[in-house]
């Protein structure tokens, strides 16, 4: 593993280079270190890049401004690093909306893309909520019994619980307004359905209405996507409690046709 940097956004580096490459975007408040169960499992096949979303993890003392921002700084780190183009990327919640800008802003940026669990109706009333409910509830971040709860909440395995917490608890309000602010506003943009990539949406049968419809709409923008709703999971779980089977779907899309091209990874 080597750590790099680039543009504020760090990116950490699992794997062989020479191998085909995976990005992984994390979910809001989480880090890098969500992925190290399906790290484990892809890095012999492929080489696995993780941004640290700024204002998150290790990058906790820059702050987060917004999904638009984030999705330039791995534009660019993608296009310094990779000439423009990547094999595949994957995304959970905000992760999976800034992998939906990417694509809208870029159309042949990678092969394959997984989105997991991307709203993209915005939500006025979370929106308006958002200053007001950090003013109140942010010193909570700091309660190990709080960080407890939280994870718990959003399906984090155990042995990652310290983790959570020492990432969580030096979060700034601001970044968390920031990322609260844009993921509730995101909406996709008129170019996305431009994208030369393979993509697989996918949620939880659990999850709330919004998300799911929000992952029907991209589905109809995105011109050969495939949906998959998945039984009996709700936000986030399918990729952060049950990492073998999350690789198992996204290994399975990767082999799949795509224009009569068989784009598959060569393990």
């Amino acid at each position: 593993m080597d750590i790099g940097s680039g543009f504020l956004v760090l990116f950490k580096k699992f794997g062989d280079p020479l191998k085909p490459v995976i990005v992984l975007l994390h979910g809001g408040g989480l880090s890098w270190w969500s992925y190290k169960n399906i790290i484990e499992l892809l890095k012999n096949s492929f080489y696995i890049i993780t941004p640290v979303l700024d204002g998150f993890g290790e990058d906790f003392k820059n702050t987060f401004v917004s999904i638009e921002d984030s999705a330039q700084k791995i534009i660019k780190f993608i296009k310094d690093n990779f000439n423009g183009s990547v094999y595949a990327i994957c995304g959970l919640s905000i992760g999976a909306q800034i992998l939906v800008e990417i694509l809208s802003l870029e159309n042949d940026i990678t092969k394959k893309a997984c989105i997991e669990s991307a709203l993209v109706i915005p939500m006025k009333f979370t929106k308006a909520m958002t200053i007001p409910m950090y003013t109140v509830s942010y010193g909570l971040v700091k309660l190990r019994s709080f960080a407890k709860f939280q994870a718990k909440y959003l399906f984090i395995p155990s042995d990652m619980l310290e983790e959570y917490y020492n990432d969580s608890s030096k979060v700034s309000k601001e970044s968390l307004i920031n990322m609260s602010l844009s993921n509730a506003s995101y909406s996709i943009k008129k170019d996305l359905k431009d994208t030369n990539a393979h993509v697989l949406i996918m949620c939880g049968e659990k999850e709330l209405k919004v998300i799911k419809k929000s992952c029907e709409i991209l589905h109809k923008t995105i011109q050969g996507s495939k949906l998959i709703v998945i039984p009996k999971m709700k936000h986030g779980e399918i990729s952060l409690r049950y990492p073998d089977k999350y690789v198992g779907i996204i290994i399975t899309f990767f082999n799949e046709l795509k224009d009569g091209v068989l784009w598959s990874y060569k393990g």
